[in-house]
């Protein structure tokens, strides 16, 4: 089995690598190649990874390269990780915003948009050349915004599945919280990417009994600060928000906090910096305890199981997946990408049936889905007016005035990325 890793110099890599080390049972994997242009990065992060696989007595063979055409050559699997514009591009999402008094963040809002008319594009083409290449390879798609991404990967007909790790981590946190093993937890997770709610835990299966409710009788202080609400918000709900829903449910509280300190992506570049030079260490052959701060958590173990699904190795037979809504959640179009649990084999995800879903959530998740349609349009063929469309369309934006200031910045600050601008 040959796996590609599109963003292998990333800083996650060594998660990744541990994942399928500690694994292998469930993904044999003999030869993976991490593809990155960034060569310096990759010397490092190739280095490491080979020594863990070293270290856990992993067979399979580790090779780098910037030849993309070579690096997916052959592969079943290709696993996209890149971040295009790197931190710098990161940095800009999360302040920019701001000026105009929006919440500054690189996967959602103005920031998120900006993001994927940099991404979409350059995903697009990486995916030409795997189907010319390999046709019957899968495309794992962690390259954020995930759900945009994974539509314009499913709309160009591409064979392309969307992961997430909020939801693993939830089932995760849920678990030790409950006292049982993480397997025996399954998750209620509707919505779409970075827009998802937990409206039941069952214990066992998805047909399992529900104990959110004692989760959050018991539990509720730990879930609620986990996600930095109050929680009379959980309780009043019932249910458990992912924590990007605090950017919608305390969006102003979110934007005073955010111009009060420096931000996430200058702390990320910071953690990058310390990870590469102990990636140099020759010493070192184990992911360092800092990569947990970096995010991701879970991601490999998430990455693994998705993987030996469609590549028929196994795998759990359901999961939390981004695809293609197809009568799913009924107010939407058949093409809108959601997340929920799906049942995943070889011939990849199907979703399991949701519950009629309350107007609170259903609402948001519309609303969204509306602004996807038109970011995607944006990405796709580009355009002033079609940024501002999206722009207005977005909740976290919606007037006029604010819409006109983010257009401005937003490609202001990333024309460089922008073919048409």
């Amino acid at each position: 089995m040959k796996l590609t890793v599109v963003g292998g110099g990333s800083t996650y890599t060594p998660e990744l690598i541990d994942g399928f080390a500690r694994l292998r049972d469930a993904l044999p994997i003999e030869e993976l190649v991490l593809v990155d242009p960034a060569a310096d990065r990759l010397d490092l992060v190739g280095g490491l990874a080979r020594r863990i696989f070293a270290k856990q007595g992993h067979p399979g063979r580790i090779t780098t390269t910037s030849d993309l055409d070579a690096g997916v050559e052959g592969a079943d699997a290709v696993l996209l990780q890149l971040r295009v514009g790197g931190q710098a591009a990161r940095e800009r999402d999360e302040t920019w915003p701001l000026e105009c008094g929006c919440v500054g963040q690189e996967t959602t809002g103005a920031g998120g948009l900006a993001k994927a008319l940099r991404t979409v594009p350059v995903v697009l083409d990486i995916a030409e050349r795997v189907r010319r290449t390999n046709p019957d390879a899968w495309i794992i798609d962690f390259t954020n915004p995930v759900g945009i991404v994974t539509r314009a990967l499913l709309q160009a007909g591409h064979k392309a599945v969307g992961l997430c790790n909020v939801a693993i981590g939830f089932q995760r946190k849920f678990a030790k919280l409950l006292g049982v093993a993480p397997g025996e937890v399954h998750l209620d997770h509707v919505g779409l990417n970075h827009l998802t709610w937990e409206l039941g835990v069952r214990l066992g299966g998805p047909d399992g009994a529900n104990v959110l409710p004692k989760l959050l009788a018991e539990h509720g202080d730990a879930v609620a600060d986990d996600l930095h609400l109050p929680r009379q918000v959980l309780d009043r709900l019932g249910v458990v928000p992912s924590y990007y829903l605090r950017y919608y449910y305390a969006h102003d509280e979110v934007v005073r906090e955010l111009g009060s300190k420096p931000s996430r992506a200058a702390e990320v570049a910071e953690m990058e910096r310390q990870l590469l030079k102990m990636y140099g260490d020759p010493a070192l052959d184990e992911k360092p305890e800092l990569l947990a701060k970096r995010g991701g958590a879970f991601y490999s173990e998430a990455a693994v199981d998705l993987a030996a699904s469609l590549l028929g190795n196994g795998g759990s037979p359901v999961q939390v997946v981004n695809t293609y809504n197809n009568g799913t959640l009924p107010f939407l179009a058949d093409d809108a990408v959601i997340e929920v649990q799906a049942r995943v084999d070889a011939n990849g995800p199907v979703p399991l049936a949701v519950p009629d879903l309350d107007p609170l959530y259903a609402g948001l998740i519309a609303h969204v889905t509306a602004y996807e349609d038109l970011a995607l349009e944006a990405a796709l063929r580009g355009g002033r007016d079609r940024v501002f469309r999206a722009l207005l369309a977005h909740p976290l934006v919606g007037q006029y005035a604010y819409a006109e200031g983010l257009t401005d910045r937003l490609i202001a600050h990333n024309r460089e990325h922008l073919a048409w601008a």
